[in-house]
């Protein structure tokens, strides 16, 4: 009987040690870092009307965006928003591949911060590979030490700032000069900053590899137009180590010259010259080291480079890269985008900034007070969403004699609701017995463009 085979579902994890990547890629990454990380540390520091520019406010469930306020009334805005976000990231990936998750995405920002703080203290590629293999010292458990208590620094910075976004952040500052740390925010300060600290310090590509979706069905959305991260093998084939020969032309082999640069400056791990895998998140670092070979060895660059299928194997130039890129998908995401941006604007730019709910008193439908007048009670729920302070007046229509019992103005403060009880009285003989509509309305009494009419039931007593 044959013995019996055990299959590994799970590959154990090979410890990459990326090499830094210098050139114009690498440029825009630290481009695109600085600039996600200068928007995400500094807006919560931002003021707007003597308040957070960017507020996430769950406690008073409100939301504020800049000039913007948001009330839970108005979560159709922020679905909307992530269906523009979600629209956008699929025509960018229909165009450009995976440059959101190349340049962009937090996982690989904070990845390339934690490596470079890591390069800092314990060298470059070949010098931390050295030390890992090293024994224990005190001169390894000490560079060891300040890297990780350097990446735990940055880690609480990050989920301090999170909570920020959901807790006004100068009153966090101030709750952690006094220790005074309420159990949620400890909580979610604690858990961001271990997401970060594990992610970007310890787990890196394996979040990309095994965790992250979109590496999943990214290819959903590619095609063969598709501008991806791309080895020419016409070119770089067969491929074999630089001599004289080579140099001199007496060798029939391709431009690679196998000296696996683009594999040690691969995050993931990956080798660019199997195909596209979907490994590969486009940070185009590959390209970087390609390039610096190339101009060493005075040969044209672009033997790894941005490409699309159809022009490695039709050789077409970047005009006719750029005509192929505007395809039906293409178009369709642009449009869909368009209309769903251009509907949420307007949308924003024309609302009114009040609301308005009214509420019968169902204990009492309708009563008969004195000089036979039939009296209804109810509840207007009025909500300021602007940020300055509005005066209004009440006015009811639709019964002939209606009146309105209560005073006719109601004031309120930036972003405040208020629960204002009124009641209204009508003659007798008035409307027909049972229910009958009418209307109640609310003017600024500084501004009369800003105005909401709601309908609403009046019951005369059968």
């Amino acid at each position: 009987m044959s013995e019996p085979q055990v299959i590994q579902m799970y590959a154990a994890r090979e410890q990459i040690y990326p090499r830094e990547a210098k050139g114009r890629y690498a440029t825009w990454r630290w481009v695109c870092l600085w600039l996600t990380q200068l928007a995400f540390y500094g807006l919560p520091w931002l003021n707007w009307n003597g308040r957070q520019a960017l507020l996430f406010d769950l406690t008073t469930r409100k939301f504020y965006i800049f000039g913007v306020v948001l009330w839970p009334q108005d979560f159709i805005y922020l679905a909307a928003l992530l269906i523009i976000c979600a629209y956008l990231l699929f025509l960018v990936t229909a165009i450009a591949g995976r440059v959101w998750c190349g340049f962009a995405c937090p996982q690989t920002v904070y990845t390339e911060i934690f490596m470079w703080v890591e390069r800092k203290i314990e060298g470059t590629r070949s010098a931390r590979m050295a030390l890992d293999r090293q024994g224990p010292s005190l001169r390894k458990t000490a560079k060891k030490t300040i890297k990780h208590l350097a990446w735990g620094a940055i880690a609480l910075w990050t989920g301090f700032t999170f909570v920020g976004y959901f807790t006004p952040i100068q009153e966090l500052a101030h709750e952690v000069s006094t220790l005074n740390f309420g159990p949620w925010e400890w909580f979610w300060v604690l858990f961001y900053s271990l997401a970060t600290y594990g992610n970007a310090g310890w787990l890196r590509e394996q979040v990309c590899k095994y965790m992250c979706p979109y590496a999943r069905f990214q290819s959903a959305m590619f095609d063969q137009d598709t501008l991806i991260v791309t080895y020419d093998a016409k070119r770089g084939e067969p491929r074999g180590a630089l001599s004289k020969k080579t140099a001199s032309g007496e060798a029939h082999l391709g431009a690679c010259i196998d000296c696996t640069l683009c594999v040690q400056v691969c995050p993931t791990g990956i080798d660019i010259r199997q195909g596209l895998q979907y490994e590969c998140i486009g940070c185009a670092a590959c390209v970087d080291a390609c390039n610096s070979v190339m101009d060493k060895i005075d040969r044209p660059r672009g033997l790894v480079r941005y490409s699309t299928d159809h022009a490695l194997a039709n050789n077409f130039d970047s005009r006719q890269i750029r005509r192929r890129a505007m395809r039906p998908r293409v178009l369709v995401y642009t449009a869909i985008l368009a209309l769903i941006t251009i509907a949420v604007c307007s949308s924003l730019f024309l609302r009114t900034p009040l609301k308005l709910d009214v509420i019968r008193d169902r204990g009492s439908l309708g009563r008969e007070v004195e000089d036979g007048m039939i009296e209804n009670v109810y509840r207007l729920q009025i909500m300021n969403t602007s940020e300055q302070r509005q005066t209004y007046r009440i006015t009811v229509d639709g019964l002939p004699g209606l009146s309105l019992l209560t005073r006719d103005e109601v004031t309120l403060g930036p972003t405040e609701t208020l629960a204002w009880p009124i009641r209204l009285r009508a003659p007798h003989g008035v409307g027909a017995k049972g229910s009958n509509k009418i209307g109640i309305a609310l003017t600024s009494v500084d501004d009369a463009s800003l105005h909401v009419h709601e309908k609403a039931v009046f019951f005369v007593p059968r």
